[in-house]
């Protein structure tokens, strides 16, 4: 079967949407408030991963954003950064941005307190038939961006 979710049945967004719900309301102490310090992937020297469905809605986030082109920055910035700096895919942002490593919004979530939330996305992907496991923010992105 295909890579791509079928043309007739549409990305289950709001079993992911459910997910990210689901996130925020964990007790988990959380301070993001639109910070990008974990949107500089080569100062960081992390890049998070998405699920094919995440990759999917973020791409529909960039598409509603009103951008035609997806460029990687020559800084080693994640792309969807506006010039101002902050994150025009904000709403769509993935998992991996929303349990981030940002240690002035409260530091990466402990596994134990997410796992079956990543249980869920995984499904969610079986669920679109994607079998090949998360990948590389940037990269994801631009294939969902091409596949949409």
């Amino acid at each position: 079967m295909s890579k791509k979710a079928s043309a007739k049945t549409p990305p289950p967004f709001d079993e992911l949407r459910a997910v990210y719900q689901d996130l925020e309301a964990r007790p988990l102490a959380r301070s993001c408030e639109l910070r990008t310090t974990c949107c500089h992937f080569r100062v960081t020297g992390r890049t998070p991963s998405v699920t094919r469905i995440e990759a999917l809605y973020a791409a529909k986030g960039f598409r509603a954003s009103g951008r035609k082109t997806f460029t990687p920055r020559a800084d080693g910035a994640c792309p969807c950064m506006d010039a101002q700096g902050r994150c025009f895919i904000y709403a769509h942002r993935p998992f991996g941005c929303r349990t981030h490593f940002c240690e002035a919004a409260g530091g990466m979530y402990p596994r134990k307190h997410v796992a079956d939330l990543i249980q869920r996305l995984e499904a969610l992907d079986e669920k679109i038939h994607w079998h090949e496991g998360p990948r590389e923010l940037v990269g994801a992105i631009e294939d969902a961006l091409e596949a949409t």
